[in-house]
């Protein structure tokens, strides 16, 4: 029991380690990249249901015909 609580403390303390190594957006970046990945994900979303309903028509208009 005591080796897996030495072996859980020394992974909680080379992940802290490790953690403080790390650089950190800041809120403006942060800001920045969730105003694209929203943008991207708009345009992409367009683009889909365009395809979609170009794909809907075709279909529609073979199944009719």
């Amino acid at each position: 029991m005591t080796k897996l609580v030495g072996g859980l403390r020394s992974f909680i303390r080379s992940t802290i380690d490790e953690m403080t190594k790390c650089t950190w957006p800041t809120k403006d970046q942060v800001l920045e990249s969730t105003l694209l990945v929203i943008i991207a994900l708009v345009i992409t979303s367009i683009f889909v249901a365009g395809v979609d309903q170009i794909l809907f028509r075709a279909i529609q208009l073979v199944i009719t015909f």
